[in-house]
């Protein structure tokens, strides 16, 4: 059997490893100078590419970082303007081999999280996956090359979402409704599976 590999991007100084790969990469603006188990790389993903070789992962993960990722940024000269968070999505299809994973959890429109922190400049609402997902993407006229199957979108408890592969128990499908039902829920999970050919 194969080495499985995971990439986690804006893993700060924990990277995670949401499907238990045999192998977990990060990359990060300043990561920390040594994490046990994992392989960091440096890297500012709104202005570079994920630095690491085509079809190279079985699973991304981007656990509270897409909100970071600005929409649209002035060129280098001034003389036009570029979408990184686009750009990121089609550097995610890029690296994932064919059936690979993405596994993102984000803070989402309407809740007070996806505001609050001035760093926030990518408000991601639940609809927002129909963009990348999908026989015709919306984010083709922007430059979107990726292929993504959407597995699924929804409403999650950040603390019991992070194991992507586990089965809620009945506590914590009964703390998601309570949050639901007090307009409480503040993430959103998407898991999409790269559809690209072998």
């Amino acid at each position: 059997m194969s080495t499985t590999r995971h990439l986690d991007l804006g893993c700060g100084p924990v990277p995670r490893n949401p499907y238990q790969r045999d192998e977990l990469f990060g990359v990060d603006i300043a990561p920390p100078a040594h994490t046990p188990g994992c392989v960091l790389q440096r890297g500012n993903l709104t202005l570079e590419p994920i630095p690491f070789e085509t079809s190279q992962f079985d699973s991304v993960s981007a656990f509270d970082f897409l909100e970071h990722v600005p929409r649209v940024l002035p060129t280098a000269d001034g003389g036009a303007t570029r979408f990184p968070f686009i750009e990121l999505m089609n550097e995610i299809s890029r690296v994932l081999r064919p059936g690979g994973l993405l596994y993102a959890l984000t803070p989402c429109y309407p809740s007070r999280e996806a505001f609050q922190d001035p760093t926030h400049v990518n408000i991601i609402t639940d609809r927002t996956h129909l963009y990348f997902t999908g026989t015709s993407p919306l984010a083709r006229m922007y430059g979107f090359n990726g292929q993504f199957v959407l597995r699924r979108a929804d409403w999650v408890v950040p603390r019991d979402a992070v194991d992507a592969r586990a089965v809620l128990s009945l506590h914590q499908r009964f703390r998601r409704f309570n949050y639901r039902r007090k307009g409480q829920l503040s993430h959103l999970r998407w898991e999409f599976e790269c559809s690209k050919p072998a």
